[in-house]
């Protein structure tokens, strides 16, 4: 039996292709939509998507906490149960606000995909078993990442063999945060870090692409901004302009 890909295979395999911001929206697709991850399958680049978790325990592919910007309606994704979230629609469009089993189905692992967790308080437990539930029987090349360091030390321990990234940005205090994002990169055991274009370039990235570390970067939009990351970083994370 041939043996399984090594760490840094699969991370090599994951950062081969410029990753669509929550899909390749715009031009009447919506961020996180079904459609938006079909331009970017048909365009042939990566996917990165954003999930938090539903009153009943379901990861909900979605960014906002609340339903107001994306489907017009009132309450907090943590409040409803899954069913009654996807009985919305998208603010324009007929598709229903989708479920990662539903999404990652769609993919099949015919991009790489960066899942972005979205539980920024302590209790991360609830989302993170319902992303890794829905991981269990995915093939194809994925990580999941997120501003709170808990969640990749939860997956680091319960689910070690999902890759896991810190997401990161330096809030205009690139010296005094030094330390902090040190410490988070450790508690974290991520494998790569998503770093904020406005921060680049990056002592702290520098130092840590020195020790073999892969480093993306977000949210690419300009001409100007793709060259800052070409210097700076191992891929993008990217939108097209409007």
């Amino acid at each position: 039996m041939p043996s399984s890909p090594s760490r840094p295979a699969r991370l090599g395999e994951l950062f081969a292709k410029p990753f669509a911001h929550r899909g390749l929206h715009g031009r009447g697709m919506v961020e996180n939509s079904p459609s938006a991850f079909r331009a970017a399958l048909d365009a042939g680049h990566g996917i990165e998507l954003d999930v938090q978790v539903s009153a009943d325990g379901e990861a909900i592919v979605f960014h906002d906490y609340d339903l107001r910007r994306l489907a017009g309606a009132d309450g907090k994704l943590a409040d409803l149960p899954a069913a009654a979230i996807s009985a919305h629609r998208l603010t324009g469009t007929e598709e229903a606000i989708p479920i990662l089993p539903d999404i990652l189905a769609l993919i099949d692992g015919r991009a790489p995909l960066l899942i972005e967790v979205k539980s920024p308080g302590r209790d991360v437990a609830p989302l993170c078993e319902a992303v890794n539930r829905a991981l269990a029987s995915y093939i194809g090349p994925v990580a999941v990442m997120s501003f709170n360091p808990a969640i990749g030390h939860w997956f680091a321990k319960r689910a070690p063999d999902v890759l896991r990234g810190l997401v990161v940005t330096e809030e205009g205090r690139p010296r005094h945060g030094w330390l902090k994002r040190w410490l988070s990169l450790r508690w974290s055991r991520a494998d790569f870090l998503a770093y904020d274009i406005r921060d680049l370039p990056s002592r702290f990235v520098d130092a840590v692409r020195a020790k073999g570390m892969k480093v993306g970067t977000w949210t690419v939009r300009t001409d100007a901004q793709r060259t800052i990351a070409a210097a700076s970083v191992d891929q993008i994370i990217y939108e097209v302009p409007a």
